[in-house]
């Protein structure tokens, strides 16, 4: 079976993990957190970065330093994984869900522009919708795949209506706009380590910022709020969300790895666009211009998707479709979303993720490649 993409483990991972074991610092306190933390920070050119336990508490503390509040709306786009919509769940906040463009799978930023100028009004420097009259503080792009918006236009776009940016980068770690990585354009960035991403941690996330005084406070609620070194005193509500020493090893190994990794991930999107764009129907995710992709996941629309991804599967293929949109979902059907043809649902209809963990061999791609020239008859 070829995998769809699996973790890379050819560091440093045993030696640094092994460190913890032999000094027993393996809980939330340890050195590799600390230098996991500093490595995301230089490499992203953020000034701060706070180990989580996952990108989905990563989001949360983004969005409740942000200053989301319960009854707030949080602009989403449709396409995403379901994490993004759970933590602005978790704030009590509801998803205001826009459509994505038709090419680049990002926000769509003209139906953005145009929702916010024709159906809110600005009152005393906060944005309100016009027919409920609940307040939008923030928005959430997220880096589908690893390509981004136009974030300048985004950024001038959520200045002038007043809204908190925090960045799903979760999938973009290696991806820049106009030379400044994901993550570092809004209030807060977040970064996720799960199995399946670029560098992996296991489980793991990361809060990005460039405000010193939110890096305080996103590290002292993600650790119990616990306000005194010795007594047990917690000054506020805290959470159980800080990454543990063993995981953060295994991360500043794959952080010694990651421009590598990147150079392999654009290696195999190229391998495959060599290919499979001499098939009639077979259309990428076309990148914005000014985003350099770290191409996460190779996703590409495909005719009769259904019907390839059985075929794939059982020909030991591990391809996989698209998110389900989130107003598909039981729990997001009455939320707001702002559409012109949904895009979203189109493109959930036809798009096929394909295998391309930084491991796999040049042949594995090839023999990937040939079946789906079977299956299309080429």
């Amino acid at each position: 079976m070829i995998p769809l993409s699996v973790p890379n483990l050819a560091g440093n991972e045993w030696e640094y993990i092994k460190d913890c074991l032999d000094t027993n610092w393996v809980s939330s306190v340890g050195s590799y957190v600390n230098r996991f933390e500093q490595a995301l920070a230089d490499f992203t050119g953020a000034k701060y970065a706070i180990a989580t336990s996952n990108g989905t508490s990563a989001l949360h503390i983004g969005l409740q330093l942000s200053g989301v509040k319960q009854g707030d709306l949080v602009i989403v786009p449709n396409i995403t994984f379901v994490a993004t919509a759970n933590a602005v769940k978790y704030t009590g906040a509801s998803p205001l869900l826009i459509d994505i463009d038709t090419d680049t799978w990002q926000i769509d930023l003209d139906l953005l522009e145009n929702f916010l100028s024709n159906n809110t009004k600005v009152i005393d420097g906060e944005t309100y919708h016009t027919d409920n009259q609940k307040r939008i503080k923030a928005i959430m792009p997220v880096h589908v795949l690893g390509n981004m918006c136009d974030m300048e236009r985004l950024m001038e776009i959520a200045n002038r209506f007043h809204l908190q940016v925090i960045e799903d980068s979760t999938e973009a770690l290696g991806s820049t706009f106009n030379g400044k990585h994901a993550g570092t354009f809004g209030l807060f960035g977040t970064s996720s380590f799960n199995g399946n991403k670029i560098i992996t941690t296991g489980g793991g996330g990361m809060i990005l910022t460039n405000d010193e005084n939110l890096a305080k406070r996103a590290k002292h609620i993600t650790t119990t709020a616990k306000a005194d070194a010795y007594e047990y005193f917690h000054d506020e509500v805290g959470y159980n969300y800080r990454l543990v020493n063993i995981l953060a090893a295994m991360g500043v190994a794959q952080m010694e790895q990651l421009p590598a990794f990147l150079i392999r991930k654009k290696a195999i999107a190229d391998l495959y666009n060599a290919e499979l764009l001499k098939i009639e129907g077979i259309i990428p995710q076309k990148i914005t211009d000014g985003v350099q992709a770290n191409h996460w996941l190779y996703t590409v629309k495909a005719p009769r998707q259904k019907e390839l991804l059985t075929f794939l599967g059982e020909n030991g293929i591990q391809a996989r479709p698209f998110w389900v949109p989130m107003n598909r979902l039981p729990f997001m059907s009455e939320e707001i979303y702002i559409t012109e043809n949904d895009v979203a649902g189109n493109i959930y209809g036809q798009c096929v993720s394909l295998p391309c963990s930084t491991n796999i061999t040049d042949s594995e791609v090839l023999e990937v490649i040939r079946l789906i020239q079977q299956f299309y008859g080429v």
